[in-house]
């Protein structure tokens, strides 16, 4: 059943509304993202197996590996909805195997049977429109598709883009179902399937782990947080889920605004998947956010992670990891003359204002700066930089040091740990927590906040780097008696193409942007 509503502006919206116990029950089926080419989630954990078939009928899904039965497990169908659920023993890394499920009602057995299938690691990829960019759309995109056939045990998927009042138990539809990456699914259009960011970051995990790695891909651009949230989420941070929105053209990111009503996307996109055995995700999200409850984001983006870990766990029998790692990008840039200044708000909000992670409000997390990848002639507006390679690889950087335990891996740029102030020298050194690469002595990427007797002046002055040696940077300030606060890349677009002032030694990963207020 379907509630079609068109907004003011003319744009249609086909909300998907479930049938309660509506799901055609004579018919036995695996749910909508069980597919021969798949990738099921390696052990420890337990791969999930579920579907729909007679009620009152039971259900033996037996794993081979060629003519060698692997296991072999059955379950009766009691769910008056005529679902069934089974759990596979954990297995180990690699394939192919192929899956039979055998239902028997009455006197009829009825087979299912899926081929080709790996076990490995499997990656959830959400977000908005800057996830949803194709492989077709980065620079390089020719090369980067010819590469396609050199990783056909990385396997990909595409959840449809729809919308639910309601939360859905499956999938209402499929873009891309389980296949080999080729050049067509990579690159297939603009904004469609399949992932750019979500592609390069499995083929990077793929070439350093050596197994099978699946990637699920659940976008929608133009999107914002609060539709890909759930109810429980959006309680946490006082906001209503009976919220609407009148979606129209993004006034801060010029595209063609998705969805907003709240948890629409969780409802159709997300709760679907819960059943899914996962190692983990990752997530670019948040030009949206910036004109839509940008001051909420703090709480909003870690209560989604919270609620979507807590969720899969659930959905999972346990077997997704309850902290299951989460890494997500750090906006980039959108104006460079015109800037908007809720870029780096959000920027500052996404690490629930630690401004790094991972940090004690989002465990087990990893960032990907990417305000130094400005695209200012990028033919999808510059709110779409085409460097998703350079993306891709902090994010995976963070997944070694995260996801799979990497020690000693540099994965996230400095970040400072120290600040004196010294007032009759006017100068302020700056310690981080790692040695520095300095790319130059800005004098306006610091700011300085000089404190002033009339509370409605913005007092924020830029202020330059007059040294920096090993882990220290010296700012000088003049004409101020007492600072408030100090802030580094506070702008929309704070630098060039990988020409921010501050990196790593290591691997050039970019200092983040953070704001420091000093007591009174």
């Amino acid at each position: 059943m379907q509630l079609i509503i068109i907004n003011s502006l003319g744009i249609l919206f086909v909300f998907v509304l479930p049938r309660f116990g509506g799901y055609d029950c004579a018919t036995f089926r695996f749910a909508s993202y069980y597919a021969s080419h798949m990738v099921l989630q390696q052990k420890p954990s337990q791969a999930v197996i579920w579907g729909y078939g007679e009620v009152g009928a039971s259900v033996t899904v037996s794993l081979y590996k060629g003519p060698e039965t692997i296991l072999k497990k059955s379950v009766a169908i009691n769910d008056d909805a005529g679902v069934w659920k089974v759990l596979l023993d954990p297995v180990d890394h690699g394939g192919p195997y192929w899956l039979l499920a055998q239902q028997h009602y009455q006197k009829d057995i009825t087979d299912l049977a899926l081929h080709d299938i790996l076990f490995g690691d499997v990656w959830l990829c959400g977000g908005q429109s800057n996830m949803e960019m194709t492989v077709s759309q980065v620079f390089n995109a020719s090369k980067e598709l010819a590469k396609a056939a050199d990783y056909p045990n990385i396997r990909l998927f595409t959840a449809a883009l729809e919308v639910s009042l309601m939360e859905l138990d499956d999938l209402a539809k499929v873009d891309l179902q389980w296949s080999v990456p080729t050049s067509e699914n990579l690159g297939n259009g603009e904004f469609t399937y399949f992932s750019a960011v979500c592609w390069l970051f499995g083929r990077h995990l793929s070439h350093q782990l050596k197994y099978p790695i699946g990637l699920v891909e659940s976008v929608w651009g133009g999107t914002p947080v609060e539709a890909w949230s759930s109810k429980r989420a959006l309680q946490k941070c006082g906001l209503s889920h009976h919220e609407e929105c009148a979606s129209e053209r993004s006034m801060y990111t010029g595209e063609m605004a998705g969805p907003c009503n709240y948890t629409v996307l969780w409802n159709a996109m997300i709760h679907p998947l819960l059943n899914m055995t996962i190692k983990g995700a990752i997530w670019y999200q948040g030009e949206q956010n910036t004109g839509t409850n940008t001051d909420l984001y703090n709480c909003t983006f870690p209560a989604l992670i919270e609620d979507w870990r807590l969720s899969f766990y659930e959905g999972t029998n346990g077997q997704t990891d309850r902290h299951f790692p989460f890494g997500f990008v750090q906006l980039s840039t959108y104006q460079k003359k015109q800037q908007n200044d809720n870029y780096p708000v959000i920027r500052w909000h996404q690490t629930a204002d630690y401004g790094y992670a991972p940090n004690p409000k989002m465990n087990n997390t990893f960032m990907a700066v990417a305000m130094d990848l400005g695209d200012e002639s990028s033919p999808y507006g510059s709110v779409h930089p085409r460097d998703k390679q350079t993306v891709a690889y902090r994010l995976y950087l963070g997944a070694r040091a995260i996801a799979y335990g990497e020690k000693d891996l540099p994965f996230q740029g400095p970040f400072p740990i120290k600040f004196e102030v010294f007032y009759k020298e006017s100068y302020i050194n700056i310690t981080y927590d790692q040695q520095l690469l300095i790319t130059s002595l800005s004098d306006r990427i610091f700011e300085v906040l000089c404190e002033s007797m009339d509370e409605t002046v913005d007092s924020w002055s830029p202020v330059a780097v007059t040294s920096a040696c090993s882990r220290v940077v010296t700012v000088c300030f003049k004409g101020c008696s007492q600072i408030s606060g100090i802030r580094y890349a506070w702008q929309d677009w704070p630098c060039e193409y990988k020409k921010c002032p501050i990196y790593s030694i290591q691997r050039k990963l970019p200092a983040p942007l953070f704001v420091k207020y000093f007591k009174k």
